[in-house]
Parts: C-alpha cells; structure tokens; sequence
C-alpha cells in the first residue's frame, strides 16, 4: 500500500517530510501515526491505513509536492528489518583482534625507549627554564648559542646577545631572504602559525538549518503586510482590577461547572467582539476596490507553537460565552500541541487577538494578519501607580496595542475601539458575565 502527500487545501502545493516516526522496516498497526509533514500553514501526521511493514521511499528533510509516494506499507509481511541491524555490531568485535600483535611485540617497546633517551638530552646545552622561555619568545634556538654561564649553561644575556648580533649580521641577506623571522632555525616557531588558518574552519561555529514551510510563509506575509498596507497603531492602558476580582471570585465555581479556567483571553475577546460592532471598519477588509465589512466576529487567537506562530479562528465569537471560549482556546492548543489543527481552524479570521504577555513583553507592535485590518495586543500585567479621585493608588496594569490598516481604518475610529475594550475591560460586570 502507497503512502501518498495528503491534499490538505487548494493553495497548498507542496509538504516537508519533517519526521518519519517509524523506522525502515518496522512494523506498523492500522491508524498508527507513522510520518509527519509540514505545510506553509499546518503540521499534520499521517497514519497507516493497513498493518504491515513500513519502507521508507522519501527520507526526512525533503520537500515534495502534493500527492507524492514518500512509502510503502507491505500488508502481512514480518518485520524483517529488525535483524539486520543487529548483525552489523555482531561484525564489530571481529575487527579489535588484528590490533593486539602490536600489543604482543615487546621488541619494539624497547626500541622507542632507547632513542628518544639518547638523542635529545645530549644535544641541548644546560638552559634555564627562564632561558627557555626567553629563546622561544625571541625565536632564537638555544643549541646555537654559546653559553657563559656556570657548566656552559646558556644564560638570558647570552640569548639577549646572540638575538642582537644576529640582527647585525644577516641585515645585507636578509633583503635576499624575506622575512628574518620565517627564516630562523627554531622548530618552536612553526606550532603558532597554523593556528589563525585552522580557526575558520573550526567546528561547531554555525549551525545551518533549512526554513520550514512554515516559516517561509511567516516570512513572506509579514513582508507582504510591510509592503501592501498602511499600518500604525495605537497604544492604550487598562486597568485589571475589577476582571481580576471576578476571576478570584468566581474562578473555582466556573472551574467545577465548565471543567475549564476562567482566563483573561475570554475577557478581551468579549470585549473586541462588541466593540467591531460598534466600529465595523475594524471588522472589515479590502477586496479589490471595495471594502468588505464582516456582520460576524470571526476572531482568530494568535498561538506560538515550537515550529512558529498559529492563529486558529473561533467562529461567531460573538455568539459564545465565556466558558465556551475558553474552552475552544484550550482545545486548540492541545491540537496544535498534538498535529491535528486542520487548515480550516485557520482560514477566514476578520479580527486577531494577541497575548505577547504569557511571554513577559511589556510593550509591542502586533503586525496586521492580512486581509484582516486589526489586531489587538495584550502584554504583562503590572502594578503601577496611577491616578484615582485624586489619589495614587496600585493598580494591575496592561498596556494595549492595537495595530490597523489605514487605507480602512480612520485614526479616530481605532482610538475609539481601543478605548471601548479599555472601558468594557476595566467594568465587565453588565457585559461580559452572561455565561
């Protein structure tokens, strides 16, 4: 049986091999996840339609179109592989054997010992360890100079001496010899030059790793939205106390009764939905010469996975409650973390939230998901001093960002969604609390 490149959209026309996750020759069940393939939209696994034995045709890294044979599946055949791979460490050990004569030939141990004991200790004059050092930081060898010292030991002046003398002497050769210091007879001086070629090259410098179609496409439409629309954005602050209240409130009764934790995302994305009600041109997009206004909120949430960032789309976001929200946000994340986001969950968002926040940003620009012309920012909640009634008090903060196209959207129409969030953030009770 073919292992076939699933179709998984009309503008996907190519995968990635990303991971095999059986090996040549395994043996695979029905329905076992055997392989998965990356898209410039989704990671997706693909399982095995009969049992047998999985051959590989496609190796991992490789990028093939659509409907490509990347295996096989051999129905009913046993696992021969699995042997093989067991007889190549078996060969192993045959090949240490031949080594051991050369442990087995006491005459050739006695023969290096005998040399290098007889030929250098005769040849080098007495030098100090000082005197060493100096002769190999002047490139001078220390056999060629005579020494004063006490038992002919060569001293510092000594090497001092000869260096300048030599420098004397050679000066007339030395325009026929380029370069005094090459030419010198120190076998000490070659060590440090080899050094400075062999550092390019030195392993382990980079690391060189091919883009995933997923990233290519991160990339592409990020240039695109640079290039193709009039993005700014607006920046405001909310303050969290009274939706803080309410979760601390209410946080372990909605535990218990919708199996799911009150969190903030359920909060900002009631409040978005009500605000493009009352600011469509936030909810639209540009087709050609018309604008396009949505009488829907479709919101996608933005979601950083390990292979890049995610917005799967909760549909009539409008229409649901706050346990169902966050319920779908939950759900989505375990299928991103699991492969099974399909490419519908992420097609046909009119508006994006994003919480750089869970990563501890501050402040940020969040960059438009086209054809969408808004995206809300939610960053890290702080305690600050801000003013009340005259006062200064402590209160949780968020910085909001909301960034917009332009060619769509007025700066005193983004002002006021931004603000409307703001205001139905910092009083959810007659708003948000419905479910």
């Amino acid at each position: 049986m073919e292992i076939k490149v699933p179709a998984v959209g009309e503008s996907v026309m190519e995968a990635l091999v990303a991971r095999w996750l059986k090996q040549e020759g395994d043996a695979v069940a029905k329905d076992e996840p055997i392989c998965e393939i990356e898209t410039d939209k989704i990671t997706l696994e693909i399982q095995a339609d009969a049992a047998g034995v999985l051959n590989i045709v496609v190796p991992e890294g490789e990028t093939v179109r659509i409907g490509t044979v990347i295996g096989n599946i051999n129905e009913g055949a046993p696992a021969m592989a699995a042997p093989k791979p067991a007889e190549k460490p078996a060969a192993q050990p045959a090949e240490p054997p031949p080594a051991q004569p050369t442990k087995a030939a006491p005459g050739r141990e006695t023969a290096r010992e005998t040399p290098p004991l007889a030929a250098e200790p005769h040849e080098e004059p007495p030098t100090s360890p000082a005197g060493r050092k100096l002769a190999r930081e002047l490139g001078i060898a220390a056999d060629g100079v005579a020494g004063s010292g006490r038992g002919g030991r060569v001293t510092a002046e000594d090497l001092r001496r000869h260096e300048a003398e030599s420098r004397r002497e050679p000066a007339p050769e030395a325009k026929a010899t380029p370069g005094p210091a090459p030419a010198a007879p120190s076998g000490l001086e070659a060590a440090p030059r080899p050094a400075p070629e062999a550092s390019p090259a030195e392993p382990g410098r980079i690391t060189r790793k091919p883009m995933s179609p997923l990233r290519k496409k991160i990339a592409q439409r990020l240039v695109s939205v640079r290039q193709n629309t009039a993005m700014l954005t607006t920046f405001n602050e909310a303050d969290l106390t009274e939706v803080m209240q309410l979760r601390k409130r209410h946080g372990e009764h909605f535990l218990q009764r919708h199996n799911v934790k009150l969190g903030l995302m359920s909060f900002f994305i009631r409040a978005c939905c009500e605000a493009l009600v009352e600011f469509p041109e936030v909810n639209a997009s540009i087709e050609g010469n018309d604008i396009v206004y949505h009488n829907y909120c479709d919101i996608g949430v933005a979601v950083g996975s390990e292979k890049g960032l995610v917005v799967p789309v909760l549909r009539n976001a409008e229409r649901l409650t706050l346990a169902q929200i966050e319920q779908a946000i939950v759900e989505f994340g375990t299928r991103i973390r699991e492969n099974r986001l399909e490419l519908a969950d992420l097609e046909g968002g009119t508006f994006t939230v994003s919480n750089g926040g869970i990563y501890g940003s501050l402040l940020s620009t969040p960059i438009l998901n086209p054809p969408q012309s808004g995206v809300l920012g939610m960053h890290s909640i702080q305690e600050r001093p801000v003013a009340r009634e005259g006062q200064v008090v402590i209160r949780p903060m968020m910085y909001l960002a909301l960034s917009y196209d332009h060619r769509i959207v007025d700066g005193k129409g983004a002002v006021g969604f931004l603000k409307r969030v703001k205001e139905y953030i910092e009083d959810p009770q007659e708003l948000l609390l419905e479910g």
